[in-house]
Formats: structure tokens, C-alpha cells, sequence
């Protein structure tokens, strides 16, 4: 799996040396503008920041298509999403190869997802994406010292802009493109008085799919069709304290996502347009989302920052999805599934932030709860079998955690020495209970069985950051850092008694190694991070059943070794060309698999997915001289990555994404005056190669996979005043 790959490195190799070279040459006086991130609870510097991190402002979030938490990929090296093959609304996320196979209300995801410091659970809905976004921040590696819920990848974080109590200010974002795209958000921000402001949001957002149904119910395979709002509103009620609230309420009505029948790797099948005749009455999902998040900054003097965060949401989740109707039985599906979930949360966080002994000690302290309670309900129909699987499970997840972290600078070595220390106790209870019921369609019962299971874990992790500050521009960390992830229960487990049985936490200890630096007059930014992970009783999700892939038992396997590079560049090569340039490496094995039921050793049948050992992405935004109308600029982006496994199991053969590169540009004009506003206007193009590729490739009773979509383009018109 590597060879082929080293025309690509060398490529990315030397587009890294021409932009140095090139900067090294430049006359500009001018410097890239800093980066401000709050990955560490505070607002500082993304070079003072000892994490390895991808950071997206407002502008670089427009200019780059990312609007959910889907769009980041591609856009992160080492970090993977793929939808579900159940449910195409909701994703897998991998980052650094460590990540969710599956979507269970009884399982916790391995990276943590935050929108306004609140976790959310569950990530179906639009609440990231409604919201006026002010920047998304990608962490990469365990985070557990420093967030109420702990994750063994990494943390991504979506910061909104708050109201603003200085004037009215109105934004329309207008996007049409190709398939009937069509994205419309509005917002609108008011001042009811100097202490009070108010921002309200909505967004319509659709798109045709481009498969075809000629079959009965939805026209199209992987339509969209999703609209939401938010309030937000701002409270300053005395200089020392200040209140925010937000609501936000989305609904997502898209088609099922199409599932070829494609032939196994090395071989890739063609992109299809147009299903099955024999479709009967294909549905849309039906997922509807809400979410109040209530947060209290107390000053408590100019040293000490107190601050409470509490939040409740809310999740209704109905999908389909029919299997390969005829592809392997003529005018029948393979299977089709149905699942209708509802989850609710309450998290509570309190953080208090602080600094003594003059400044040289920089601190935070937090308590977590967390509270989840959900229910759902599965249909699996084999009409060749003539048989129903109806699963019902209920559960009650309690979370709680204390964290605190500190960072000391001693006037020693100029305060360029800076000692960190973290450590997070966490403690989970988890409560679940499961009745499947096996009957022939439409017909009676042939069995029933029921199990429940009631387990609780906790934990200490503890981290340590040595940073030194090589220059005023140049600084070097070491990390290292343990992750853990809570244990759970597996409702497509074979058995009752494997589902009783549940399974235990998996732990994750990193070494990082990070460089942050800006070179030739901070013309150029180089952040780079070498990391080496030891992962141990690691939750795999198995396949057991060839015949039906809603049957999976998830065991804590054994232990594997994750190394990696990541490399992000940032280059003003001349006043108007700026370079951007990301790259990941990763190199993911097991090292030891134990068979829970023989004893035998079975490494060698176990793949890592969702690890590609390459992937980078570069583009290049130019800014063309002045114009009396307004400022012209454009954009043209590469994504690549590598070929990667996307099942565990060498049980069914190696099903593997090949690799592939999308080619993206975008050409704006903004600042133009008009209607005592600003307006933009930009002409956009995604996958203009017209690459035909794999999302993901796997086992449905057949070869499968979910292709990415084909050439699209577009125009938008952002209006602000």
C-alpha cells in the first residue's frame, strides 16, 4: 500500500520548499494575521498553544465550504468521517485512527464534539451548523484534563459569535448551485438596550441526490432537506457579569443515502445514477433536534473568572434504509432497516480560571455532570427469510468528573519554561435493557429475549506539558497524556448475554512532540507534531453474522500502537499569494488481538479503518490588485488521501477505500457597496475532476459501498450590514 504513493509525497514535498523559498524572497512587510483559539478554556495565541490543532476563522470557514461537521473532511489531515450505512445523518468520526463504527445511543463517542463548551451526545441536527459560526477548532490527541467529557481522539469544538451590543447588524447568505442546490441563512442582531442584545438565525438548506429512484416513494436517493433556527441573547448585567443564552431547533428530512453493489477491492464499481425499478416506497429520515445551553461568566476579581454552564438537549432520530433491492434477489431488497431513537441530555460544568504568584502560574478547575436518558427502537426485515428482528433498548447514562490543570512559568530562563500539569477523575454509570423479538413478517412470534445490564466505571488521567520557548517566535513542546473512554453496552450484540455482558473502557496513553513557529518576519507559520499512542482494551466492532450487518459484538480486544506526523504551513509568498498547506501521516497496527472465547491469538485478521497513512490538503488564494467595485480574490484547493481499510475484519475479505483527490476553487468579489451594506459575491466549483470515489466500502449481504458526490458548482451572495 505504499508505493504508488511517492509521487504524491514528493509533490507535497516540494509545493512545502517552493513556499519557503519563495517567502524567503519576499519584500512584503506584511505578516499573516494571529490566530486566536480558546482550546484551553482561555483566548490565547495558536502558536502559545501546545496542542496540535486545525483552526477555522469565519472567512477560511466560507472560503472552504465548511458548513457542517461532515465538511471538515477532507480539510483536517487525519481525521476521517464517514456517514453510516443505516444512517447517512450520521457520521463516523476518526481522528489520529481512533473513532466510532457505529451510532448507538449506548456507546460514547471516541471524538468529542462541543458547540459553545457544551458536549453533545449525539450530533444528528443542525445545531452546529445554525448558528453564525465564529471559528471550529480540530484537536487532536486525548483531552481529558481540560473537558468535562473525557475522548480517547480528540475534541472538536464549534465557537458561535455572541450578540453584539454595540449596533444592528444583518447578514443573508444566499447559495444556489448545481442538482437545485439551494442554502439560504439569515441573521439578525439588535440591541434592545446598552446592556442587552438579542441575535435570532435561520436556515433552509436542500439539494438534490444523484441517484435516482424509479421505484415508488422519494424521487431521489440522498436528497437534502433540512431547516433550523436559533435565538441567541446576550445579557451584560453589571461589568463583572455577563449571561448568555442559546436556543437552537433544527429538522433533517433527507433521503436515504444509495448503497451500490459494488465488487471487492482492488476492483472499484462506477458511480451510479439511478436505483432499482423494483424500490417499494422509499422514505426519507426524519431527525429533529433541539437544544438550550445557558452560560454565566462571573468576574470575580481581575485575576479569577468564574463560569457555569448548563445546558439541556433534546433528539428525535427516524431513519431507513433499503439493502440492494434487486442486486442479489430479483424485485426483493436484502434486507431493510428502520430505527425510530429519541435521547435527551442535561450537562452541568462549572470552571473556575485564574492566575497567582504574580502571574507566574496560570490555572483552571472544573466539575462535569452528566445526565442521558433514550430509547430506541430497530427493525431489520429479510424478505427472502420472512422473518422481522425488532430491537427495543432503553438507557440511563450518569457522567461525573472533576478536572483541573495548571501551567507554572518560573522567572527562571528568561520565563521561557513553561511546566504544565493536569489530571481528571471521571466517573461513569450506565444502565440499559433490551428485549428482541424475532417473528415472521406480519405473522407470529418465533422467540423473544430480554437482558439487562447495570455497570459503572471511573478513572484518573493525568497529562504533563513541558514548553520552551526557543525565540519570540519559535517554541518546542513534549506531551504526554492518557485518554479513556467510558464502557458500554452493544444492542446488536448476537446474544442476550453478550449484551449483559457489555464491554469495559478503552485506554489510550500519547507521547507528542510539537514545533510552533513563524519564520522570515512572520511571513510564514510552521506548526508540526510527531506523536506515538499506546492504546489498550480497545472497543472493536465486529461483524459475526455474514449475512446481516446489523449483528456486531464489540469486545475490548487487546492493544495497538498509533504513530503519526502532522504538518500544517501557512506562507504569505507574496502581498497577494498566501499558501496553505496541511499533511498527516499515520501508521496504525495492532500489536495483540486475544480471541475472548478460544484464547487464540487473531492479529492478524484485524485491520485498522478509517486510517489512511497519507493525506494532505493545499491551496492557494490570490488576491488580485485593487479594483474601484471592490477586492477580488481566488481559491483553489487539493484534497487528497491515501487508500485505507474500512472493515476491521479480514473474516470477509479487505474492504478498502482507495485513495483519491478532489480539486476545489472558489473566485470572490467582496466589499462591494450596496444598500449602505457590504456585499460579496463568489463563484464556486467542488470536485471539479469529477473524481469518482468511495465514502466507505463494506459488507450488506453483498460488496457495498456509499460513493462521494459527483462535480458540483455554484454562486453565493452574502449581503452584510
Amino acid at each position: 500500500m505504499n508505493q504508488k504513493h511517492i509521487p504524491s509525497q514528493k509533490t507535497l514535498i516540494a509545493t512545502a520548499v517552493m513556499a519557503l523559498a519563495l517567502s524567503s524572497q519576499a519584500v512584503s512587510a506584511q505578516m499573516l494575521e494571529e490566530v486566536i483559539v480558546t482550546a484551553q478554556k482561555k483566548s490565547e495565541s495558536l502558536q502559545d498553544t501546545p496542542i496540535s490543532i486545525a483552526a477555522f476563522g469565519s472567512d477560511s470557514l466560507e472560503n472552504k465550504g465548511i458548513n457542517t461537521l461532515v465538511d471538515l473532511q477532507g480539510n483536517v489531515p487525519n481525521l476521517q468521517m464517514t456517514p453510516h450505512p443505516n444512517s447517512a445523518t450520521t457520521a463516523r468520526v476518526y481522528l489520529r485512527g481512533v473513532g466510532n463504527s457505529d451510532d448507538q445511543i449506548t456507546q460514547d463517542p471516541s471524538v468529542a464534539v462541543y458547540l459553545d463548551g457544551v458536549y453533545v451526545a449525539r450530533n444528528q441536527g443542525l445545531a452546529m451548523e445554525v448558528g453564525d459560526i465564529e471559528r471550529i477548532e480540530v484537536l487532536r490527541g486525548p483531552q481529558g484534563s481540560l473537558y468535562g467529557r473525557n475522548a480517547t481522539g480528540g475534541a472538536i469544538n464549534f465557537i458561535t459569535a455572541p450578540p453584539s451590543l454595540d449596533s444592528v447588524e444583518f447578514k443573508q447568505h444566499l447559495s444556489v448551485g448545481s442538482d437545485s442546490e439551494l442554502r439560504a441563512k439569515s441573521m439578525l442582531n439588535v440591541p434592545l438596550t446598552d446592556s442587552l442584545a438579542v441575535k435570532l438565525a435561520y436556515l433552509h438548506a436542500q439539494k438534490d441526490g444523484f441517484v435516482d429512484n424509479p421505484g415508488s416513494g422519494e424521487d431521489r436517493w440522498g436528497d437534502k432537506q433540512r431547516q433550523a433556527w436559533r435565538v441567541d441573547a446576550l445579557w451584560q448585567a453589571t461589568d463583572t457579569l455577563q449571561v448568555r443564552y442559546g436556543y437552537d431547533n433544527s429538522s433533517i428530512e433527507d433521503t436515504p443515502a444509495f448503497i451500490a453493489a459494488v465488487p471487492l477491492s482492488p476492483q472499484q464499481g462506477d458511480r451510479p445514477d439511478q436505483g432499482s425499478a423494483f424500490v417499494e416506497d422509499l422514505q426519507a429520515n426524519d431527525v429533529i433536534a433541539s437544544g438550550h445551553n445557558l452560560t454565566l461568566t462571573w468576574d470575580l476579581s481581575d485575576l479569577v473568572t468564574l463560569k457555569s454552564i448548563t445546558a439541556y438537549r433534546e433528539l428525535e432520530n427516524e431513519t431507513y434504509q433499503d439493502y440492494h433491492t434487486d442486486a442479489l434477489l430479483p424485485t426483493l431488497p436484502i434486507f431493510i432497516t428502520t430505527t425510530d431513537s429519541k435521547q435527551d441530555q442535561f450537562t452541568q460544568e462549572f470552571q473556575l480560571l485564574g492566575s497567582a504568584l504574580d502571574g507566574a502560574v496560570d490555572y483552571i478547575l472544573g466539575a462535569f455532570y452528566f445526565d442521558e436518558n433514550g430509547a430506541s427502537t430497530d427493525l431489520t426485515r429479510i424478505p427472502i427469510a420472512g422473518t422481522d428482528t425488532v430491537r427495543d433498548v432503553r438507557i440511563n447514562n450518569t457522567a461525573y468528573a472533576l478536572y483541573g490543570q495548571a501551567t507554572w512559568t518560573p522567572e527562571a530562563l528568561e520565563q521561557r519554561l513553561h511546566i504544565t500539569g493536569g489530571l481528571r477523575w471521571s466517573k461513569d454509570e450506565r444502565q440499559a435493557d433490551l428485549i428482541s423479538v424475532d417473528s415472521l413478517i406480519d405473522g407470529p412470534q418465533i422467540s423473544r429475549n430480554a437482558g439487562g445490564g447495570d455497570n459503572a466505571f471511573d478513572d484518573f488521567n493525568p497529562s504533563v506539558v513541558v514548553a520552551y520557548d526557543l525565540t519570540d517566535n519559535m517554541n518546542v513542546y513534549g506531551k504526554l497524556v492518557t485518554g479513556y473512554k467510558t464502557g458500554g453496552y452493544n444492542v446488536r450484540a448476537s446474544t442476550v448475554e453478550r449484551f449483559e455482558e457489555g464491554f469495559e473502557p478503552e485506554q489510550l496513553l500519547s507521547y507528542e512532540l510539537g514545533l510552533k513557529s513563524e519564520l522570515w518576519d512572520k511571513r510564514v507559520r510552521l506548526n508540526a507534531a510527531v506523536f506515538f499512542s499506546n492504546y489498550d482494551d480497545i472497543q472493536i466492532n465486529v461483524q459475526t453474522d455474514i449475512n446481516n450487518p446489523r449483528t456486531t459484538d464489540v469486545f475490548n480486544a487487546g492493544e495497538a500502537e498509533i504513530s503519526g506526523l502532522e504538518l500544517d504551513v501557512t506562507a504569505m509568498l507574496t502581498e497577494s499569494l498566501t499558501l496553505n498547506l496541511a499533511y498527516g501521516y499515520l501508521d496504525a497496527k495492532y500489536t495483540e488481538i486475544i480471541d475472548p472465547t478460544t484464547g487464540v491469538d487473531i492479529t492478524d485478521d484485524f485491520r485498522f479503518v478509517s486510517t489512511p497513512e497519507h493525506s494532505y490538503t493545499a491551496d492557494l488564494e490570490y488576491v488580485f490588485p485593487a479594483m474601484a467595485i471592490g477586492e477580488l480574490t481566488g481559491n483553489i484547493s487539493y484534497n487528497w488521501q491515501d487508500e485505507q481499510f474500512s472493515s476491521s475484519t479480514t473474516e470477509l475479505g479487505d474492504y478498502i477505500t482507495r485513495d483519491y483527490g478532489l480539486l476545489n476553487a472558489r473566485l470572490s468579489l467582496s466589499d462591494v457597496t450596496f444598500a449602505g451594506g457590504s456585499l460579496r459575491v463568489a463563484a464556486w466549483g467542488r470536485n471539479l475532476n469529477d473524481e469518482e470515489y468511495y465514502l466507505s466500502h463494506f459488507n450488506a449481504g453483498v460488496n457495498s459501498a456509499m460513493f462521494g458526490e459527483p462535480r458540483s458548482y455554484g454562486i453565493d451572495v452574502v449581503y452584510t450590514y
